[in-house]
């Protein structure tokens, strides 16, 4: 990778906390230097009271040019923005945000990165039964996305039942597919998803009962790092077709791209 580093350079942020499980910084550091770009994605380490800060003063550092966001800030970031994509603006999280006249607009590509990983391993999904762990950021994005993708059930677990509950009543406001609350039993189900940390950076656990795992059931995770968390490693194990994290990430992070170098134009023509 021939990366230029002068008084030219565009500068990206990917802003979390913890920072050090991703892989946006050197990923799409290298597809905006295959382009010709004179470009690079550093990683920023900014606790959640400071966020909000951290993306207005970046305003103002006008060879920055997009910021990706990352876990815990993908909802918070809405409100950064002045400007949402109808999509971001639906789920209610953020994950890409680039420039604009207004200043700065968010779009949420996670679900669309998810469903197109899970496309890839040709695993249908039109009128299939699926269960998502996870009401968080991603988890939304991810929901909203498979049932766009014509799902005929999807149910949704998490811990907060709180958030479990909102989020299925929002998801039952798109009108496609039956949305339900569940627990982590992912029994009868024909596609499941985690959306949720568990099994990050060594954690032995998992959203999911694994024991309840056929091999009938095709499998997808959020998780990078480890690329083989314990819910691949089950479903993996008993033969289910599976999508990695690392699968996820690459179709993210191409639709990310693709998404900071657009112009205002292109988005509202291609909208």
């Amino acid at each position: 990778m021939d990366i230029q580093l002068n008084g030219s350079t565009r500068l990206y942020f990917v802003v979390g906390h913890p920072i050090v499980q991703v892989k946006s910084p050197e990923g799409v550091t290298m597809e905006l230097s295959k382009k010709g770009l004179n470009a690079l994605v550093a990683p920023a380490d900014v606790a959640p009271q400071h966020f909000a800060s951290f993306v207005q003063q970046n305003l103002y550092l006008n060879n920055t040019d997009g910021l990706i966001v990352t876990v815990p800030h993908k909802i918070s970031a809405l409100g950064c923005c002045q400007k949402l994509t109808p999509r971001a603006q639906f789920i209610g999280a953020v994950n890409t945000i680039r420039r604009c006249e207004e200043g700065w607009e968010g779009d949420m590509l996670d679900g669309k990165g998810m469903v197109q990983a899970i496309r890839n391993q040709s695993i249908e999904l039109k009128d299939k039964r699926a269960i998502l762990a996870g009401a968080g950021g991603a988890g939304k994005a991810i929901a909203y996305e498979l049932l766009l993708a014509d799902v005929a059930e999807l149910a949704i677990f998490d811990v907060d039942q709180t958030r479990q509950q909102q989020l299925v009543e929002q998801l039952q406001q798109l009108g496609k597919g039956k949305v339900t609350a569940h627990d982590n039993d992912p029994t009868g189900f024909d596609v499941v998803v985690n959306a949720t940390p568990m099994g990050m950076n060594g954690d032995s656990s998992a959203a999911f009962q694994l024991d309840k795992l056929t091999v009938s059931m095709s499998v997808a995770d959020v998780v990078t790092k480890p690329e083989n968390t314990p819910f691949i490693q089950q479903a993996e194990a008993l033969g289910c077709t599976a999508v990695k994290g690392t699968d996820m990430f690459v179709q993210v992070r191409d639709l990310m791209v693709a998404y900071l170098l657009k112009s205002e134009q292109e988005q509202q023509d291609a909208a």
